[in-house]
């Protein structure tokens, strides 16, 4: 079993919005990596990750972005229980690297940090 105390502090250490961009990438990277059969322990992995990333991150937002961030939870959880049948199934795959692609846009959203950028361009 992994210790996830060391991320959990430097993870802490991010603003609300960098934790959510760091969460948002993670889901980037289940869609990406969920194209390729060889990478089904990293993008198991990245499940994990992202269920203590909202962990973490949930009860610094208002309460409508705490409940989305449950709700995404819940669904890594899902995922995660049927995993082995996920992975094996082309199909109920790409439909996760689909669901993933929408929350990973949602959570980045959510984050602002793309209107931070836009608003801090000339």
């Amino acid at each position: 079993m992994k210790d996830w105390t060391v991320k959990q502090e430097r993870y802490l250490c991010e603003s609300v919005s960098n934790r959510l961009g760091e969460l948002a990438a993670n889901l980037a990277r289940i869609t990406s990596f969920s194209h390729n059969d060889l990478n089904r322990d990293a993008v198991a992995s990245l499940i994990e990750e992202s269920k203590f990333f909202i962990e973490w991150t949930a009860a610094g937002t208002g309460i409508d972005q705490a409940a989305e961030l449950v709700e995404l939870q819940v669904q890594l959880a899902c995922w995660q229980l049927d995993w082995q049948n996920i992975w094996l199934d082309d199909i109920r795959r790409g439909t996760v690297a689909e669901q993933a692609k929408v929350w990973s846009d949602r959570v980045l959203d959510m984050s602002g940090l793309l209107s931070e950028v836009i608003s801090a361009t000339p």
